[in-house]
Order: structure tokens, then sequence, then C-alpha cells
């Protein structure tokens, strides 16, 4: 249960914590309640009192005993029945409920307006009867004296249907292009309907005469309003024979005697948003009216704010209950509200136990923690001397320290350090040399990753700002304040490698740069370490040293790239000759290789010649295929060059290539052979 408070009144919210799915079995809600306290400890005064999606009206009957409400999805209406603290019945519609209305002191009789222009007639057992009207309704009363029931919506015309006929009787013709909202007075049964154009039309049921218009609209604007378009009625509600609220489109209830023209009192809600509801409460002589956001309860009289509740959806209905402190709300979420407010009246006869409840709870108030009071530490109160206080009611024991009176702390204080007024001086001063020091070159933090990158694109980017303030131009974003480069700033893998040839061979003229920007660095790391503001710079050398130094840059990038190259030979000439110690100096050892079964031993030069022709360049194994035969380079007319390759056999092709060859040797002997016996045969040689 929350309770929050308001100009000393206690609001009971008693729908607030955490619902359990309807799909829960009873086992398992049993199951949770045991292990959850938040679940435990919520108070579910009716039983399921909520809606699939969402909730649109909400009412209660006459005799007390039951609420019933309307919602979607799918539209439905559900009656709770008080005395058992839990549904009593769902009933399922074809199209969504406009509004609706018990016509008995039950349930038994309920009449529905619906979004299809359809009217649908309940009865105990369920639906009885459905018609329908010419023009899409808003709203509608029920006359009990003529058993009439009035209906207003998209049309100049209220619509009468008669329960005891049967049927529809002549409509009444009214002025307006289009009403809203309606109500019948209970004293005197005057039938009164606000129209789209901010006025409320007044009709004599017995005679069918319209008997009063008052202009709303008019006199809501007043000279503390702001309003925008012409405001419509939105609501409307009587109260006795006399008194008569309405609620505007923009925001404004218009409290109204009918005896005059004038509003007796105009409220504003200040959040521009239609009024979706007025009830009355006559003990206290409130006014309770709603729009989407806020509900307000103010003294009809004087119009002073008596409290307020701002629920976390936004509210589409608010019912209070007879003759009590209860409200319930119907909201845009499942969850129907149920507030307890015991300065409006005791709780109702079904759920007396909340005034036992919240009687106990005023009693036992919880701790607040107020702006006057200043929370210490042990060891802020030894430093104060206020240590002996620990455990007196002058501390407050919270958390890991305690609460004590504001007062109590600056006079401690003062006694405590009397000169404090020279540290607040003292830091008055040091803030002004700082803001001196502002203008000088401020000490930036560096990143850890490319820090002499990051003090170039620091540089750069005050040369730009400078350049861009002469030449009035935006300035562009920074790499460093830039996301996607972020990472080169933290990563140690875009560290840059000063000492690669690739960089110092593309950056000639980095060496001079960079011992300048070195210099500056040690600087800064050396006022990190010691915590100092960083002084102003030297000043540099005149414009004229500047400017022949810059007219020597190309010479001296011509020298630079000399050097660099002398370096890099004189460096790789070191390595090669470490190699070549290393070389001598490690001692070879035998290695034994296995022949694979098939292939036969031949020598090791062959594997050796191989990889000595794979280290050589592409120029000098072209050079030894040429001398060999197996290359012819040649001039084209174009005066490109052409050149014809032949590829070396395999050991697989050459082995096959001479079985072929003894293969045709032996066939040619065999034909040979066979020739020469042949001729034999003919010359008789054969046989003697």
């Amino acid at each position: 249960m929350q309770v929050s408070s308001l100009n000393e009144v206690k609001i009971y919210s008693l729908s607030a914590g955490r619902s359990l799915p309807e799909w829960l079995s009873d086992r398992k809600k049993r199951a949770l309640q045991k292990k959850d306290v938040d679940i435990r400890r919520r108070i579910e005064l009716i039983q399921d009192f909520e809606m699939p999606t969402v909730s649109t009206k909400i009412k209660v009957s006459r005799d007390g005993q039951y609420i019933m409400a309307v919602g979607t999805y799918k539209p439905r209406v559900r009656c709770f029945d008080t005395y058992q603290l839990s549904q009593k019945f769902e009933r399922c519609l074809d199209s969504e409920v406009v509004t609706f209305e018990i016509l008995s002191d039950d349930y038994s009789k309920i009449v529905f307006l619906q979004c299809g222009r359809f009217v649908e007639f309940h009865s105990q057992h369920g639906h009885y009867y459905k018609t329908r009207i010419p023009k899409f309704g808003r709203d509608f009363s029920y006359h009990y004296p003529s058993c009439d029931l009035y209906f207003v919506g998209a049309s100049s015309e209220v619509y009468r249907l008669n329960l005891e006929q049967g049927r529809f009787l002549n409509s009444l013709q009214t002025e307006a292009s289009e009403s809203s909202v309606c109500d019948i007075n209970p004293v005197h049964f005057l039938f009164a309907m606000g129209t789209a154009e901010g006025k409320v039309e007044c009709w004599d049921p017995r005679t069918r005469n319209r008997v009063g218009l008052l202009d709303c609209a008019l006199s809501s604007v007043t000279a503390d309003t702001e309003i925008e378009g012409l405001p419509s009625i939105s609501a409307l509600k009587f109260d006795g024979a006399l008194n008569m609220a309405v609620g505007t489109s923009t925001g404004q209830v218009l409290l109204y005697d009918l005896r005059s023209s004038n509003p007796l009192i105009v409220k504003d809600h200040h959040y521009g948003l239609p009024i979706k509801s007025i009830q009355f409460h006559h003990q206290l002589d409130l006014i309770i009216s709603a729009d989407s956001r806020i509900i307000k309860m103010w003294n009809k009289d004087t119009g002073k704010i008596f409290t307020s509740m701002e629920p976390e959806h936004d509210i589409n209905d608010v019912c209070l209950y007879p003759n009590s402190g209860m409200l319930m709300t119907a909201n845009e979420a499942p969850k129907m509200n149920i507030y307890y407010i015991p300065v409006l009246g005791p709780a109702p006869k079904w759920c007396s136990f909340l005034d036992n409840l919240t009687e106990e709870l005023e009693e036992n108030p919880e701790s607040t923690v107020y702006d006057d009071y200043k929370f210490v530490t042990r060891k802020d109160l030894e430093n104060l001397g206020l240590a002996h206080l620990i455990g007196s009611s002058l501390l407050r024991a919270y958390m890991h320290g305690f609460f004590m009176d504001i007062r109590l702390y600056h006079k401690a204080k003062m006694m405590a350090n009397p000169f404090a007024y020279e540290e607040y001086r003292r830091e008055k001063i040091r803030q002004k040399i700082e803001e001196t020091r502002a203008q000088r070159v401020q000490l930036k933090k560096l990143p850890k990753v490319n820090k002499e990158l990051a003090l170039k694109l620091i540089e750069e980017e005050g040369e730009e700002q400078q350049f861009s303030k002469k030449r009035k131009q935006k300035n562009l974003p920074s790499l460093l304040k830039d996301d996607r480069f972020k990472v080169m700033f933290e990563n140690p893998d875009f560290q840059v490698d000063e000492q690669s040839e690739e960089f110092r061979l593309l950056n000639p003229l980095v060496s001079k740069i960079s011992e300048k920007r070195k210099r500056k660095l040690k600087i800064l790391e050396e006022l990190e370490a010691q915590g100092q503001e960083e002084e102003e710079e030297p000043e540099g050398k005149a414009s004229d040293a500047e400017s022949s130094e810059s007219s020597d840059d190309e010479k001296g990038w011509v020298e630079e790239v000399r050097k660099q190259r002398k370096l890099l030979r004189q460096e790789e000439k070191l390595k090669r000759q470490e190699r070549f110690k290393e070389d001598q100096q490690t001692v070879l050892k035998p290695h034994f290789f296995e022949i694979k079964e098939g292939e036969e031993f031949r020598s090791f030069k062959d594997s050796a010649k191989k990889q000595k022709l794979m280290k050589k360049t592409l120029e000098d194994r072209l050079k030894l295929e040429e001398k060999l035969g197996t290359l012819n380079v040649s001039d084209t007319t174009v005066g490109s060059k052409q050149a014809t390759f032949k590829l070396k056999k395999s050991e697989q092709q050459r082995k096959q290539q001479e079985a072929e060859k003894r293969h045709r040797q032996e066939r040619k002997t065999l034909r040979r052979s066979a020739s020469h016996l042949k001729s034999r045969r003919g010359r008789g040689q054969l046989f003697h």
C-alpha cells in the first residue's frame, strides 16, 4: 500500500504494487506470495479488479453492492460483487462501449451505448435486446418519470427512446451541430446537454421546449487563462436542484447557479486537457474534477485546492463510492486504481478493516528526512568535537552516519573552526587566480596511447580556432573528441612506431618537429606528476627567424631523407653482421628424414637448388631461364616486352615420356622381326 500526502491529506493507494498474471495457477500464486515480500504485503481489496488492456468507464450500483466496469480488448463488461470481494460475471460485447448506465438498484438492468450506433440492453441473465440510433452517440441519460432514454451525439437532434412503449419518440431539435455530454437533474428532472460550440442547452422534458442557454465558452476565458481555439463542453454534472458544474475541453471547470447566466467560480486545471469527470462531495463541499492526468479536489465556494492525485497512467473515468472516502478510477492500463482518503469519509462496510489499518499506520509514522538536517559521519563528529552526542536525541542514526540539525552543525563548525572566514577568503582568491590563468595555455590531460599525435592535434586545433575566429568560420570537430577515432588513443595496438622504416622515410622532417613536441611532452608529464599548473610558455623566436627556418625546410628535406637512408643501411648492415655471428656460434646437428613409400632417394642437391632459386628475385630467375633457353624475351612494335615461356617437365611426366619412348622402340623391333619372317617364308627358306 502506497501512502502520499498533500496539504496534510493522507491518500492511500490500495492498488499499488505488482499484479500477478491471469494465466498463473492458484498453486503458483500461493508459492509466489510465500517467496516475495512485496506480493505478500500488497492489499488486493477486490480479487482481479482489472481489465485485459484498458478500462474506459466505471460505475457503482445504487445499492452499493456491485461495481461495474467496461473496457477492452476484447470489448467486455465485468461485474464485481463487494460482498464477496471478487468478480461476479464477465460478458463480452460486439463493439466497444462509449458509456453505460445501471437502470436498476442492482445489475439486473443495464444499457450500453456502443461505438457502432448500437444500444444494447442487458438483463440479469445476459443480453436482452439490441437496437440502433440514426447517428453516432456520445452520451445518454435516463429520465425516470417517463422511462425515456435521451441520446446525444454527432447530430443536432436528441433522440428519445421510450422503454415502456419500446419505440422511438419525436426527437428534440437543437441549435447545436454536435453534442458531447448530457445529464438530467435528479430533483426536478431538467435535461441539460453540452455542445461542441461551448454552450449548454437546458430542456424541459414535460413540454419538450428549451428553457435556457448558457454560453460557457465565453465565461471560461478569464484574465489568467490561455486557450487555443473554441472550448467545447466535455463534462456535465448536476448538484441538487440549483447547482451545475460544467467541464470544458481546454481544462476549465465552471460552477453555475441555474438562476444566473454567469458562473459562480471558474477553476483551471492548467494542463489544457479535456475534463473527463466531475463529482460532488457534499460533506466537505468539495468538487472532484479530473482530466486525463490529474484528479483535483477543491472547495466549491472558494476554489481552494483541498488535495490532488496524479496516477501513473492516464485517467478515463472517476467514480466516488457513495457515503465513503473511497475513489476508483478507470485508466489506460489493465489495473483499475482504488484510493482511500480517510478525510473524505469512512471506509465502506464491505472493507471496514481499512479504518483500523490506516489508524495503525498513522500511529506509527515512518521517519522522514528533511532539508533542514545535515548528514555527518563519525569522523565529521570527531572533527567538530561532538562525538559525545552519539546516542542522544540530537543525532539520528542513518546508514553509515547521523542526521543532525543544520543550525547545531553551523554553531559547532564556527566554534571548532573560528578561521572559517579566512578559508573562505583564500578559496575566493584561488578562484580569481584560476580565472586569470584560464587565458593561458591550459594543461590538458593527454591519452596514454599516441601522446605525441594527441599533442600535435591539440596544437593544430588551437591554430584552426584562431584562423576560424579571424575568418568567422565554424570550428571543425576534433579527432580527440570523435568517437570513431577514440580507439586510436586507447588501444596500444594503434601505437605509431616511429622507428619503423616506412615512418622515417615518409616523414623525413618529423624528427625536428617531434623533438620540440617531445620536450613539451616531458614538461607536461612532469607537471602531471607534480600536480601543478603549467606556467606560460616562453615566447618563441622572432618572425624573421621563423620565416628563414621555413625557407630552409626544402633544402633540409633532401638532406634529412639522405640521412635517414644512410642510417637505415647502417642499421641493416649491423643486423646482418649480428645474424652472421649468431649463425657461426650455432652448432649444426644432423637431421634424419624419412622417405615415403614408392619414392627413390637421389640427393639433396635438387631441393637445395630449388630453395636457392626460390630465394632469388624475379629478375634473376628470368635471366637464368633465358640462359637455359626456357624463356624468350623480344620487343614488340608498340615498345613493350613480350615473353614466351617453356614450362619445365615434372619428374612424373619425364618418366612417362621415357616409358612411351621405350614402348615405341619395342613395337618397332617387333614389326621389323615380323616383316623379316614373312619375307623368309615367301622365299622358302623357313623349312629345309
